[in-house]
């Protein structure tokens, strides 16, 4: 069983697919093994076989993925909240699934203007703090497949919309920990984003708010607090 769950995590890593050679090289265990669990995991729906005989995450693992999210975010609302207490802005959790950023979780400010995202909302990564954050945890050419399935639409004149500018600014990212929303999604509201390394899933938190309250100097102040806390939700999820 365990055999199983890290034949799995290497598809993941992967990208959701790979061949029976390659799942040999990565996982050191006998190809007669691997073909054995393997051909036990298309049975019950978690691997599907291709017709160039490569295997893929198969569509079990949808209705496993969409509950693990919403327990995630149930989870994170703790987290989030003392965010909204220490920052005064909206917080927000987001995942990677596909080619997007799923919002699974969302505490929002107190101010009687502030930003709202409905949980479960579906966008592109490449224009939201979240999402660039997510982003920033993937090889650069694996960004650049989700870029070519998903385009790169300008929803504000400071959008991204060139695969290798973003490229150029996921490294930064990476560099800094924390990626920032310069009005790439809407105008007048700015976004800080923290990728949670070590999560289980590609996972990143956000605070969003107006751009007259979440000024460039805001952004100094508030990166700490969110990377204490995506330090302790990090370690809350991992094992015992």
């Amino acid at each position: 069983m365990e055999r199983a769950f890290e034949l799995l995590e290497h598809l993941a890593d992967a990208g959701g697919e790979m061949a029976l050679s390659e799942l040999t090289e990565v996982s050191g265990l006998p190809m007669p093994t691997i073909y054995r669990l393997m051909r036990t995991l298309v049975s019950h729906g978690y691997v599907r076989q291709e017709p160039s005989k490569r295997y893929a995450l198969g569509p079990r693992l949808i209705r496993l993925g969409e509950g693990a999210s919403r327990l995630l975010g149930t989870w994170a609302r703790p987290v989030l909240s003392r965010l909204v207490d220490d920052v005064g802005e909206t917080a927000n959790m987001a995942v990677l699934e596909g080619d997007e950023a799923v919002y699974v979780a969302q505490v929002p400010s107190k101010h009687s203007m502030r930003m709202f995202t409905e949980v479960g909302r579906r966008v592109q990564p490449h224009c939201t703090g979240v999402g660039k954050a997510l982003l920033s945890q993937l090889p650069d050419q694996r960004v650049r497949e989700i870029l070519t399935r998903t385009g790169m639409d300008a929803h504000t004149p400071n959008t991204f919309t060139d695969p290798e500018t973003l490229i150029t600014e996921l490294a930064r990212i990476r560099e800094q920990g924390y990626a920032v929303d310069e009005e790439e999604q809407e105008i007048g509201v700015r976004c800080i984003a923290v990728p949670l390394r070590g999560a289980p899933a590609l996972t990143a938190l956000s605070v969003s708010g107006p751009s007259a309250r979440m000024t460039r100097e805001t952004v100094i102040d508030v990166v700490p607090i969110m990377r204490d806390a995506a330090e302790r939700f990090t370690k809350e999820l991992g094992p015992p």
